[in-house]
């Protein structure tokens, strides 16, 4: 992802902090490597994440970049259908309007 690409307040950190931008995207990348779970896989899961932690902005960052590596609308929308038992109705729909701000972005 290219610095344009991201929310303001992360480029202009990224920008006056290089090195810990730097760092932060080597760990990101020992994480992934780290473990048999696939890039797909490893995608919805931290959607997935962001979800049960209450993080819109990375659940919309989530779902942009699963759509940019060919994640489908479906499954996108699965995982916060998935939510549902764990973590209530409210937050499935909250998920669910994430998702799909993303999804209808541009229609």
């Amino acid at each position: 992802m290219s610095l344009d690409e991201l929310p303001p307040i992360v480029r202009r950190l990224a920008q006056e902090h290089p090195e810990v931008w730097a760092a932060f995207n080597q760990l990101g990348e020992a994480t992934a490597a780290a473990g048999p779970l696939d890039a797909k896989t490893q995608r919805l899961i931290k959607l997935a994440l962001a979800i049960g932690g209450s993080l819109e902005g990375g659940a919309h960052a989530h779902v942009r970049q699963g759509v940019a590596d060919g994640i489908t609308p479906d499954e996108l929308r699965h995982v916060a259908l998935l939510a549902v038992t764990t973590l209530g109705w409210p937050t499935a729909a909250r998920a669910y309007t994430w998702i799909d701000d993303e999804l209808t972005r541009g229609e």
